[in-house]
């Protein structure tokens, strides 16, 4: 990870005046409390015409329990509590990745010296957004959850799956002494007992899946393919209820679908996450055709022990226009970007002094006890709008982040939480990424955002 020297810290106190004065936006938002609740009607999108500024490849992405989603599902939803305790393994999946010490000296998000679990926190009912594409040849549609915490792309292929490797006159199992097999590394994974690459992924609930790793077609869209895109084919699995067809891994290591395809699309994607379950996001390979453009940037953080994950470093936050009296260098633990952690986790002398901020300007609701790990809640029963303050995060370099109504409330309660200590990683989740075009430029170490973009 990139660090940041105690003069530069010092130099950021001294500036964070300068970066008050210079956030610029609305006081209050308005919220439809009618938008914090199931809807049963795909809606259009709101945003600049719910399209990227890339030139790259792009489909559509979708929260896999709304209505726009392809996956058809007669499960019970979870309930906000349910939702809240898996995203608190996830969250703790993701901050044990990396280590409190040193935290002063540098920006964040350094590799943990301690043992750290080969599982991924919980079940895949800690992701939400899908997108589809065609695998194979005949090609066969897969409905695929996306995760930018995760590198290993897999699909069920068991009996009864869509995907039957069998079937495709061009897939490929790969050898054991293939360079993306023994790139895959960790427990379970290696050789199989008839010589062909094997992978396993497990997940902290127990579930788990394994199979044979190979490659094959993959369509994005019908003009943008992958040639030999590399992936597990799951055969034996335990635990699984989920009704989508795999996982497609986002991640910044060798196994990710962006390093796979970074020789065309550059090592950069960006995705738009909806407002709501009921309205309807994208996910596109490559960086804008303008450049960045429209984005406000940031430095991308990364860390050599925990390539997977995207980084940035936030110096502060505003409620109603006015910046919050936190110094930079609480934050300097640095802030994961995750597409699959709900909530966003800051440091607690942060969010004490943010939630305060917030809480001042709801004055007008009556506030209610906490739900979960949300502890900033509040009655907006009888109520079809409600007047909530702006919230806008400020990261390095002074990019200002406005963050949509619907991505500062959740379930009636301030979509934050705090972490263990302010030396522990933070998360930007994703309630808070709604509606920004969100911009991963790996290989020129930048993140971006842009507003109002689905």
């Amino acid at each position: 990870m990139a660090s940041v020297s105690h003069l530069l810290l010092l130099l950021l106190c001294s500036y964070h005046v300068m970066i008050a004065s210079a956030v610029d936006v609305q006081s209050y938002k308005i919220l439809a409390t009618s938008s914090q609740k199931p809807q049963a009607v795909c809606s259009e999108p709101t945003g600049t015409l719910g399209l990227p500024l890339s030139s790259g490849a792009t489909v559509p992405l979708n929260h896999r329990q709304g209505p726009c989603s392809p996956v058809v599902s007669s499960e019970k939803k979870p309930t906000l509590e349910e939702l809240l305790r898996r995203d608190q393994l996830r969250a703790g999946y993701v901050q044990r990745k990396f280590s409190n010490n040193n935290h002063r000296a540098n920006s964040g998000l350094q590799s943990s010296e301690a043992t750290v679990p080969t599982t991924l926190g919980s079940s895949l009912d800690t992701l939400e957004y899908v997108i589809t594409v065609e695998l194979g040849s005949p090609a066969v549609k897969q409905t695929m959850i996306i995760d930018t915490g995760s590198d290993v792309s897999w699909v069920h292929s068991s009996s009864g799956s869509p995907f039957d490797p069998a079937k495709s006159s061009t897939y490929v199992p790969l050898s054991c002494g293939a360079p993306a097999c023994t790139q895959l590394g960790g427990e379970g994974n290696g050789c199989s007992k008839n010589g062909q690459c094997q992978y396993m992924v497990m997940y902290g609930d127990g579930s788990n899946t394994t199979g044979g790793y190979g490659s094959d077609k993959l369509a994005l869209t019908a003009s943008e393919t992958v040639d030999s895109f590399q992936f597990g084919c799951s055969q034996v699995e335990e635990g699984f209820r989920d009704k989508t067809d795999g996982l497609m891994g986002l991640g910044g290591d060798t196994q990710s679908l962006v390093s796979q395809t970074a020789a065309t699309y550059g090592k950069a994607f960006s995705y738009c996450l909806p407002p709501t379950t009921s309205s309807s996001g994208f996910l596109t390979l490559g960086a804008p055709s303008g450049g960045t453009s429209g984005f406000a940037t940031t430095g991308m953080l990364r860390s050599p022990q925990a390539r997977t994950f995207y980084g940035a470093l936030l110096q502060g936050i505003s409620v109603g226009g006015k910046m919050v009296g936190v110094a930079p260098s609480v934050f300097s633990a640095g802030s994961v970007m995750d597409s699959g952690t709900i909530i966003t986790r800051l440091p607690p002398t942060a969010y004490k002094a943010f939630s305060t901020a917030f809480k001042e300007g709801m004055k007008q609701y009556q506030s209610v006890p906490a739900r979960s790990i949300l502890d900033t809640c509040f009655d907006f029963s009888g109520q079809d709008n409600v007047t909530i303050p702006s919230v806008s995060l400020v990261f390095d370099g002074g990019a200002v982040v406005d963050l949509d109504a619907n991505g500062i409330i959740y379930g009636s309660c301030l979509a934050f939480t705090a972490t263990d200590d302010d030396g522990t990683t933070g998360i930007i989740g994703n309630v808070q990424q709604r509606t920004l075009e969100v911009l991963y430029d790996v290989g020129k170490s930048v993140l971006g955002f842009r507003a109002n973009a689905c």
